[in-house]
């Protein structure tokens, strides 16, 4: 599910809806708790290494701060690679979306950016 949410994220604020970026950010920061109280031998310190990217997401939604969103989001996408990596995982490999094209089923821009057909 954080592969989803992590992706759904990177949509949202490529298309500066940071109401829906805010939204999947909270999401993911539930799924990622959630991982380390299902998974106990999923280290302490990967969980919490993972705090200063999650909070550096919020603050560039906060600000509406689509350069540091980017930035912040490749650093929680290297954290989340170091952590599969470390749990044997590596075969898990998480990636910044790099097509322009977002999953068709939902749309990313702000509901008073859409198009009308």
């Amino acid at each position: 599910m954080a592969q989803l949410e992590h992706l759904k994220l990177w949509y949202a604020g490529k298309a500066k809806n940071w109401d829906l970026a805010a939204y999947e950010l909270r999401q993911l920061t539930n799924s990622l708790a959630e991982a380390a109280i299902f998974y106990p031998a999923v280290p302490v310190s990967n969980v919490t290494t993972m705090k200063e990217p999650l909070l550096s997401i919020a603050d560039a939604i906060a600000a509406g701060d689509d350069r540091k969103f980017a930035v912040s989001m490749r650093t929680l996408t290297e954290g989340c690679n170091a952590c599969h990596g470390s749990m044997g995982r590596g075969f898990i490999a998480i990636a910044v979306p790099t097509g322009g094209q977002p999953p068709a089923n939902q749309i990313f821009s702000p509901s008073g950016t859409r198009r009308k057909k």
